[in-house]
């Protein structure tokens, strides 16, 4: 099964995605999630979780009280959620079809990664996969005003690549990521989610 499909244009900029499109990653997410969740008395049914996809971690606690009627704490709960993510980040692969096209486009074109996680996450799932040398420019949710799927992340990394928003390319997994690409003006490839065996 072919995860990606690159479009035949060139672009002046490509904008990552980091979880899931180039980090296979979500299904570390998926148990730091359910293992943090279910420890403070919640639920996230991993159907659920993957349509969450890009969502900042505080905002997905918030949604998860407001579905199941609990009262997590964001802030402790989103927090514990990352401890427990980092702690297993070594198992962390790439996706290899994605860490290839990044690693060409990267001959001709402005590269960076928009992810809706943090910062120090973001940096050591990179340095996991073995790509953090590749992208001068990282913009995570922290720092914009609004997360995907809005499209505040998008444009905070074209603008520090210092390319416009029409001449960029998004490689993504996640619908809230999709909406936010065309918010921001700018097209996307869609990178499908790796199947089990």
């Amino acid at each position: 099964m072919t995860l990606f499909t690159p479009p035949e244009r060139r672009y002046a900029g490509y904008i990552f995605d980091c979880d899931g499109t180039l980090a296979d990653s979500m299904p570390v997410h998926y148990s730091a999630w359910a293992h943090t969740v279910q420890k403070h008395g919640g639920q996230i049914p991993e159907e659920l979780f993957y349509t969450l996809g890009g969502w900042p971690s505080r905002k997905i606690v918030v949604h998860l009280n407001e579905l199941f009627g609990t009262s997590l704490d964001p802030d402790t709960v989103a927090e514990e959620k990352e401890q427990f993510y980092v702690e297993h980040i070594s198992t962390i692969q790439p996706i290899p079809e994605v860490a290839a096209f990044a690693r060409e486009v990267v001959t001709f074109a402005k590269v960076s990664v928009a992810s809706g996680g943090v910062l120090p996450v973001v940096t050591e799932t990179l340095k996991a996969i073995g790509l953090k040398e590749l992208f001068p420019v990282i913009v995570t949710s922290e720092q914009v005003k609004h997360g995907k799927p809005a499209p505040d992340i998008f444009l905070e990394a074209a603008r520090r690549m210092g390319v416009a928003p029409g001449d960029c390319l998004i490689l993504e997994d996640s619908p809230a990521g999709f909406e936010a690409a065309t918010a921001a003006g700018m097209d996307y490839a869609v990178v499908a989610r790796p199947s089990r065996a």
